[in-house]
Parts: C-alpha cells; sequence; structure tokens
C-alpha cells in the first residue's frame, strides 16, 4: 500500500513539475520579448513606414491582417466542411482513409516546401505575381490539416443524443447540423481558427516566398506586402535593429493577444445567444 502511495504522489509531482516547466517557459519567453522590445514601442512607432533603421512597421501590421482575414476566409469555410464529410457523413472505407492519409501528409510537410510550391504554382503559373492573394492561398493549404483536426474532434464531443433528438422531431440531416451540431461546437471550431491564426501569424518562409517583401501598404489583395513575421526576420538576419526586431515580436505577440480575447468573447456570445 505504501509503495501504491509512493508511486502515485511521484507521477503527481513528475505532472505538476512537467506543468509548471511548460507554463514557466512560456512565461519567460514572453517576458524576455516584452522587456527588450517595450523600450522601442510608440506611436511614431506604429503608424510610420519603414526607412532603414528609423521609421515604424505601419505597412506591416496592415498586410499582417490582409493575410489573416483573407487566409481564414478561405480555409475555415474549406476546413469546417471536411470536418463535418469525415464526422458526419462519411462512412469507413478507402476515401475516408485517402483523405486523412492528405491531411497527416499535408501537416507534415516543412513550410519552406508550402513557400515553393506556393512560388511555383500561385505565383508563376497562375500568375498571381507577389501578391498578398498568393500568400494567403499558400497559407490556406497549411493551416488545412490544424482546422480539421481541431473541428473534427469539436464535432465528435457534440452528445449523439442531440442529433438523436432533432432527427426524431423530423428536422434533416443537413438542418440537424446546422441548428444543433454547428453551434454546440462553435467554441471548438472558434478554437481551430485560433490556432490557424498563431500560424499564419509566424510564418516567414512561405509568405516571404508569395506575399514577398516590400515594405509598403497593400492597396488590394493582389499587391505585394511585407508581414511583421518577415520584417523581424528580415530585422534579425541583416542585423538592421535588434531593438526594433524585439519591437515587431512584441506587436506580433499583442496582435494575436487580442485576436484570442475577441474570438473567445464571440463564442461565449454566441453561446449565450444559442442558450437564450
Amino acid at each position: 500500500m505504501n509503495t501504491r502511495l509512493l508511486i502515485d504522489n511521484t507521477i503527481k509531482i513528475l505532472i505538476w513539475t512537467s506543468a509548471l516547466i511548460t507554463v514557466g517557459v512560456l512565461v519567460w519567453i514572453l517576458l524576455y520579448i516584452l522587456v527588450n522590445g517595450m523600450g522601442e514601442l510608440s506611436w511614431n512607432f506604429l503608424t510610420t513606414i519603414p526607412r532603414g533603421e528609423d521609421g515604424g512597421i505601419f505597412p506591416m501590421i496592415i498586410s499582417t491582417l490582409y493575410m489573416i482575414f483573407l487566409t481564414v476566409v478561405i480555409s475555415t469555410p474549406i476546413g469546417v466542411s471536411a470536418a463535418i464529410y469525415l464526422v458526419e457523413y462519411a462512412k469507413p472505407g478507402k476515401i475516408v482513409k485517402l483523405i486523412r492519409f492528405a491531411t497527416e501528409c499535408l501537416a507534415g510537410i516543412p513550410s519552406i516546401i508550402y513557400g515553393l510550391f506556393g512560388m511555383i504554382f500561385f505565383v508563376t503559373v497562375l500568375e498571381l505575381s507577389f501578391s498578398i492573394l498568393a500568400g494567403a492561398l499558400t497559407l490556406s493549404i497549411m493551416v488545412l490539416p490544424t482546422i480539421i483536426r481541431t473541428t473534427e474532434e469539436a464535432l465528435k464531443a457534440v452528445p449523439f443524443s442531440y442529433r438523436e433528438a432533432s432527427l426524431g422531431l423530423g428536422a434533416s440531416k443537413l438542418r440537424t447540423i446546422v441548428k444543433i451540431v454547428l453551434p454546440t461546437s462553435i467554441s471548438g471550431i472558434l478554437t481551430a481558427v485560433i490556432l490557424s491564426i498563431g500560424r499564419i501569424v509566424g510564418e516567414t518562409a512561405a509568405v516571404y516566398l508569395t506575399a514577398g517583401m516590400v515594405p509598403r501598404i497593400p492597396t488590394s489583395f493582389m499587391s505585394s506586402g511585407r508581414t511583421l513575421s518577415v520584417h523581424l526576420y528580415i530585422l534579425a538576419k541583416e542585423g538592421i535593429s535588434l531593438p526594433k526586431a524585439y519591437s515587431t515580436a512584441t506587436i506580433l505577440i499583442i496582435i494575436v493577444f487580442l485576436i484570442n480575447i475577441t474570438a473567445n468573447k464571440l463564442g461565449n456570445t454566441l453561446k449565450k445567444h444559442k442558450k437564450a
């Protein structure tokens, strides 16, 4: 009995230690970036264009927001629809195996390969040139596995009794999915979108090779632009200004944080509306 208690306590200590180490690493990284980046932050830094070691990051902020918006608009309907098919309609067989195999392959491909594919196909073959649209199409392919997997788990978490009750009342399968399943799993779907946004914001290689690196405000989705991650890479790689690189990283963290808060509030609002 004492041996079992000792093993149980040891495992608990290991679990708590692992959790604390994980949180500690995250806090350390965030504090390190924020402490080194807050010094350069100013209104001028946020609202001006870059001029060598001077200027700010306003064009990069706009390009990043364009990239996030367009990628989410393209990838979310495709990813959610694929997850709905796999959970609600698909029967075990070769097609389902093929879809899951394709999803696994997409998740394991390095981002530089996506970038090369996007540059060859979207930029050259489709003649989209270096543009926000070419970058968004490339990133949409990259985030599909995340959206599909997370949405699948969210749909599976909906109790089957909900579906049975809806179908028993005479609702069609499609109406049941739209009116019952999707609203119930909305928080999981928003989680998928948030995770995909995190990858969109952090990608450099794929964006560098498709959207370009022109430090200007895009006039349309067909214009080239430099995202914050690409700007951060250029600042650090070329040694232009390390403090500004840290400040750019700080803005990236703040943008992701604000997007996460907005998505969570939206999810809570939709849940309350559904209950009402």
